[in-house]
């Protein structure tokens, strides 16, 4: 394995209750696919036009969940995972089309940086464990409010 394969300056990890569900959803709805995984251990690395994330199913007596306090559903609780893509009305029709929960339909969405405002086409989709999965394409800049 080369270290581009391994590397990404974040990557988050997420608990699932059900590794095998979690990947379906992964997998069949948003199309990411398996980098590599340790099947004994409940667990996946996952890339989607080079965004990364880690499931790690929960298994609550191993010394090695990294859990600062029980979970409960939803997991993430208000934090989202902001992903780019380069056809977000394709996969916002899967979502739809396999019955996900969408937090947040699909939307054109502006925001002040600084000087300027960046546009999204974005949407929220939630993952089996209630993450928050923000998809988004990006629609350039404005120099005015819209």
């Amino acid at each position: 394995m080369s270290n581009d394969f391994l590397y990404t300056v974040l990557t988050p990890e997420l608990m699932c209750r059900d590794i095998k569900g979690s990947l379906s959803f992964y997998l069949d709805v948003l199309g990411f696919k398996v980098q590599y995984q340790r099947e004994e251990e409940g667990f996946a690395m996952l890339e989607r036009q080079g965004a990364r994330i880690m499931l790690d199913e929960l298994v609550p007596s191993s010394d090695r969940s990294w859990t600062a306090a029980s979970l409960e559903p939803p997991f993430g609780r208000g934090m989202n995972l902001q992903i780019e893509t380069d056809d977000v009305d394709g996969l916002y029709a899967r979502v739809q089309k396999a019955g996900a929960t969408v937090f947040l339909p699909i939307e054109e969405k502006w925001y002040r940086a600084d000087d300027v405002y960046v546009g999204n086409r974005q949407f929220i989709v939630l993952d089996p464990d209630g993450y928050m999965l923000r998809f988004y394409q990006d629609l350039g800049e404005r120099n005015e409010a819209p």
